[in-house]
């Protein structure tokens, strides 16, 4: 690796404190790293996650209720092929963003990721605003999270309050992310497993019904062609482009069902051998993910015609499930129940993963100076408790539920959410870009990096655009007819992260960073010096199919 002696003085003066940091008694975790230094009272966050336990927490805070439920929505705004389509080409953009999110992840693993990356190599005041937006973002996740397991109960009985069950649930997933990381990592592993097997489970079910195993016979692809593979929506024709706006509607559908996908590179600065664990995690999260919404989408658009009115219903539970109306429609009477129980695990260990990244998140921000520094308390076991407590406290605004007023209000919160996905990928590509461009700047091959992915940076310029394009074009149904209230409504997340932009800006006047003065030390990962350098030629073909997959 070459360095260029015109690196910025405060890289040049970071990197003998790094060498130092070597030779000191290690801080009770495993694996060789560089991080940070925090106040003297905390202790570090333990490298503890396995590449198992980074796929299984991004699995569980990604599949919930936007594949199980609000999938059907999506067939019935744009048809099967419509919404196929949809969240295939999404998946296009989460693909750019898993593997610009790889290379920085693996060169520099550390606590919060993405959200640091952003203030370390593009501009300050991006990073804070783009944490912050994010952080609440999946703080109110867990709220709505808490409030759909409250109504999947209400399914079996509908007198009981979901205030109740608010309480019974919140406290086991708050006390879960106090336990010691790998503990944690297991249990998501197992939890997140049901929904995945859930999955599976209904691609063997839709094939045998398709086949002819249900009451309706032999299907195909009968609903393709009868009421159509594509839906007309908003437009009062039925030409090609009310199809295409049906199609442009299920984006920011499908953009929130995939968000969660990028949670992987929240646990960098747990794992146990991130040059190792990392690009493997984060390729698996993604293809798997992604395979299992694509077979989903098509499984239910040929079990499910788009025009059947439960689709619509905007229910939580298993009654408005794409899931549970196909296996009706076959004729299968058990299913429902069943089916509703798992929604219920899906929703819990979504909840869960939403503490853990919201807190790992506050730290990365505290440690980057943009939230106080006690949230990088840790206890001796590394968990920071400051932080999962204060994240955990906002799932008690679902309790905002139980009023009319409180439950407008949440709607609005809940708004932030689907958009804040597509800015926290835009984020996420701009800061590769400023990464590739510092490094540039300083003289670093890209080829020295522990993972070189294929395509970059012209991945990261197409995920980039598209995601800005759905960003600034997601509300457009607010202009059809122009509504006010729905126009804050769909942009209250954009107008939120500008509102943090500038006001940071304005208070702190952060410079944007120059490529040649980007810190590309702090946090890097050092591998063993007795580690072998040298690569089997099995070695070699496998990395170099690591590029592709």
């Amino acid at each position: 690796m070459e360095v260029s002696p015109e690196r910025g003085t405060a890289q040049r003066e970071e990197i003998p404190k790094a060498i130092d940091h070597l030779t000191e008694k290690p801080v009770a975790h495993s694996g060789s790293d560089i991080e940070k230094q925090v106040p003297l009272q905390t202790q570090a966050l333990h490298r503890k996650l396995r590449s198992r336990h980074l796929q299984l927490i991004a699995i569980g805070g990604t599949v919930g209720t936007g594949i199980f439920i609000a999938s059907g929505t999506s067939i019935a705004t744009a048809g099967p092929a419509g919404a196929l389509i949809a969240y295939a080409f999404v998946g296009t953009l989460v693909y750019s963003v898993m593997l610009s999110l790889s290379e920085m992840a693996t060169y520099i693993p550390i606590a919060g990721a993405f959200t640091r990356y952003a203030a370390r190599f593009a501009d300050p005041s991006l990073g804070f605003s783009m944490g912050w937006i994010y952080w609440f973002s999946w703080a109110i996740t867990y709220a709505l999270e808490l409030t759909a397991a409250g109504l999947i109960i209400q399914w079996w009985n509908s007198d009981l309050s979901i205030g109740i069950f608010i309480t019974i649930f919140w406290v086991p997933l708050t006390a879960l992310n106090f336990a010691p990381v790998d503990f944690f990592g297991e249990f998501e592993f197992w939890f997140a497993s049901i929904k995945v097997l859930a999955l599976i489970g209904f691609t063997f079910f839709s094939i045998c019904i398709n086949a002819g195993a249900g009451q309706q016979g032999y299907i195909g692809f009968e609903y393709w062609r009868h009421p159509g593979a594509f839906a007309p929506y908003l437009l009062e024709s039925t030409g090609a482009k009310a199809k295409f706006v049906g199609f442009w509607a299920v984006l920011i559908q499908a953009g929130f069902a995939f968000q969660g996908t990028e949670l992987v590179g929240i646990g960098a600065g747990e794992s146990a051998n991130p040059r190792k664990t990392m690009p493997s995690a984060i390729r698996k999260t993604f293809w798997s993910i992604f395979l299992m919404f694509v077979f989903t989408i098509f499984f239910i658009g040929i079990l499910v015609p788009s025009d059947n009115e439960d689709l619509l219903t905007g229910d939580t539970n298993a009654g408005s499930s794409p899931l549970v109306i196909a296996a009706q429609l076959a004729g299968v009477k058990v299913l429902p129940g069943l089916i509703n129980a798992v929604l219920l695990t899906v929703v819990l260990s979504a909840g869960s993963s939403n503490v853990y990244s919201g807190s790992r998140i506050l730290v990365g921000l505290s440690e980057e100076g943009c939230a106080p520094q006690f949230f990088q308390r840790t206890s001796r076991r590394g968990v920071p408790y400051v932080a999962v407590a204060f994240t955990a406290a906002f799932g008690l605004l679902a309790f905002m539920n139980l009023s009319d007023h409180g439950g407008q209000v949440f709607n609005w919160f809940l708004n932030i959410i689907g958009v804040a996905g597509f800015i926290a990928w835009s984020c996420i590509n701009i800061c590769h870009l400023c990464f590739r461009r510092a490094l540039h700047a300083q003289n670093i091959s890209p080829d020295t990096l522990p993972f070189k992915a294929w395509g970059q940076p012209y991945l990261a310029w197409y995920g980039l655009f598209f995601c800005v394009i759905i960003t600034l074009t997601q509300g457009f149904t607010a202009f059809i007819p122009w509504t006010t209230e729905d126009f804050f409504v769909a942009y209250i997340s954009l107008i939120l992260f500008a509102l943090l932009y500038v006001g940071h800006k304005l208070v702190t006047r952060s410079k944007f960073i120059k490529p040649h003065e980007a810190d590309l030390v702090t946090g890097r990962f050092f591998e063993d010096v007795s580690e072998s350098w040298e690569e089997s030629p099995r070695s070699r073909w496998k990395r170099a199919m690591n590029y592709v997959f």
